[in-house]
């Protein structure tokens, strides 16, 4: 800043003035005006007003130097604002771009484009489109304009996005083992267990085509769909995934991709986790050799009779730790009702030994008559209200507990259709309640393989963020390769959302987290900075407490947001 005197026919007056950049050009602008000589004079009793001027600008650059200097901004109530000027902009990207920097992904992007050699500025692309799926999901073409909103504006076009995605397809086996490499340096990774499970995303569309499929929906939407495979460390974080036709069995899908894990991220011992749909012999074979171990649940509904009735007899019980024996009709519930009780047995099937324990539990066992209750609460409701909205029934839907009678007792047709709760089946689901079975190779203690099946949640977890969160679909795209892109930049964003959380120390939701960030905006002052427009929060604080630089001062002037940028990517 420096003095400016302008003078006149019968005055001087005195201005603070302040070279800035706007839109890329160098400019003067007036920072403060001073006052007139008199008016100065009169104010500093008799001290030259020049020589005070300088020495106030003086002041005024040494508190600049050190960031401690206000910002006073001028605002005219006749002045309408420019049309099409952008004032908010979103700074809660800088937490993601934090991460994406560390994972060096833009090392990555740097690679590709030398390898493919292409113009467009590929990092650019790869970044826009992570950070916009986490905080604003959306189509690839409101993505480029949702990008724009981010302090850092895209220098890419809108065809350059669709380019990139065939690129970002072809080399989705590159990114993957990329990541995980460099999540190593970032934060802490259990290995040593790994969570596979599937899911399906569904298309607008009514066409069959490519690895768009009619398939078992998981959602129950009449449409064609495309299934992901995916793995999970025992830290929660994804680690792999697969791309399959909607049309095809989900159990072969993982043994393809164990191997790649086992080949291209070097991992050699692990237990992998899968639900029993997953848990085909072939599977469990794959991994009971070279070090690795299974533990997939077991549906002691679909238990061999002899199994089933060794399960469900109420004799042999254990406590994790104890020797004494049980009879768990005969225990003391309120005493005993957050213990697990035990039993277990080596069985061979198909040439396989595994153990198959069974845990039953008092709490998980009014959790499920609770669940039930409901559920028979809305069918009774069904009846009464409107019976025919009965329809097809699904495995666990709440009508399966409705039964309908067509004809009369002595077997010939009726005029109306009579329905009615069905108790035998309430009663034959009533016999499973507390009871949860997992099969294994390992001989570890059965309430440590049993915990390790009960953080299977986060898998599932993962696919409900890509879905909801995300916004994953339904998809837009037709491309198989631009589908696959797709799903890479869901994957590679939900790995970084998940470190945000590991970073956070787990200590606030999903909704909690994703809202901070997209709501996380800036108001840019002419010339001089950005003012917050968001709440100051435990989660904001813990956020620049656990990134290492802060956004939440009353003013964050140019040259200090230059150096978040710049701290944003290291």
């Amino acid at each position: 800043m420096r003095l400016k005197i302008s003078e006149s026919k019968n005055s001087k007056s005195f201005y603070v003035i302040k070279s800035v950049y706007d839109n890329g050009y160098r400019t003067t602008i007036v920072f403060e005006r001073l006052g007139t000589e008199k008016e100065l004079a009169e104010k500093l009793d008799g001290r030259d007003p020049e020589e005070w001027a300088r020495e106030y600008i003086a002041e005024l650059n040494r508190q600049e130097k050190e960031d401690n200097t206000e910002v006073i901004a001028r605002y005219s109530p006749s002045k309408r604002i420019p049309k099409g000027k952008q004032v908010l902009y979103n700074g809660g990207y800088l937490f993601l771009q934090k991460i994406y920097f560390e994972l060096r992904l833009n090392k990555l992007c740097s690679e590709l484009s030398k390898k493919y050699k292409f113009e467009f500025n590929l990092d650019s692309i790869l970044s826009r489109l992570l950070y916009a799926r986490i905080i604003y999901p959306a189509s690839k073409h409101a993505t480029y304009k949702l990008s724009k909103r981010f302090i850092e504006q895209p220098d890419f076009k809108l065809h350059h996005i669709y380019r990139s995605l065939g690129i970002i397809a072809k080399e989705s086996d590159l990114i993957q083992t990329h990541l995980y490499k460099s999540s190593l340096d970032v934060v802490n990774r259990d290995t040593g267990i790994l969570y596979y499970d599937c899911t399906n995303f569904y298309f607008e569309i009514e066409q069959e085509e490519g690895i768009k499929q009619y398939g078992f929906s998981k959602e129950h939407r009449p449409n064609p769909i495309t299934q992901m495979g995916l793995f999970m460390d025992g830290s929660g974080i994804p680690l792999a995934f697969v791309i399959t036709a909607g049309n095809q069995n989900e159990q072969p899908t993982m043994k393809p991709l164990e191997k790649k894990i086992l080949k291209d991220f070097e991992l050699t011992k692990f237990v992998v986790c899968t639900d029993a749909g997953l848990a085909s012999t072939a599977n469990r074979k794959f991994n009971d050799i070279s070090g690795r171990a299974f533990v997939t649940t077991q549906s002691v509904k679909k238990l061999k009779a002899h199994l089933k009735k060794w399960a469900l007899d109420p004799n042999g019980w254990s406590l994790a730790d104890g020797t004494e024996v049980f009879n768990i009709n005969e225990i003391d519930e309120e005493k005993y009702k957050d213990d697990k009780f035990y039993k277990e047995r080596w069985i061979k099937e198909d040439e396989l030994e595994q153990r198959l324990v069974i845990s039953y539990s008092i709490k998980y066992r009014n959790y499920q008559n609770k669940i039930r209750s409901s559920q028979i609460d809305r069918a009774v409701k069904l009846i009464k209200s409107n019976p025919k909205k009965v329809g097809k029934v699904n495995q666990n839907d709440y009508k399966r507990f409705i039964s309908k009678t067509s004809c009369t007792q002595d077997g010939e047709a009726a005029d109306v259709d009579i329905y009615k709760i069905n108790t035998s089946l309430i009663e034959e689901e009533a016999i499973f309640d507390g009871f949860y079975g997992v099969c294994t190779n390992l001989e570890d203690n059965v309430s440590d393989i049993i915990k390790i099946t009960e953080r299977r949640w986060e898998i599932e977890e993962c696919f409900r963020i890509m879905k909801h969160e995300f916004k994953a679909r339904p998809v837009d795209l037709r491309r198989d390769d631009r589908i696959e892109a797709h799903f890479t930049t869901c994957f590679i964003a939900l790995q970084i959302y998940r470190i945000v959380e590991k970073k956070l120390n787990e200590a606030f939701t999903c909704n909690e987290i994703i809202s901070t960030l997209r709501n996380l905006n800036f108001y840019k002052v002419n010339n001089e900075g950005y003012v917050p427009a968001y709440e100051r929060s435990d989660i904001t604080d813990a956020l620049h407490e656990a990134f290492g630089f802060r956004t939440d001062y009353e003013v964050v002037k140019n040259k200090k947001m230059k150096n978040i940028l710049k701290e944003s990517k290291k």
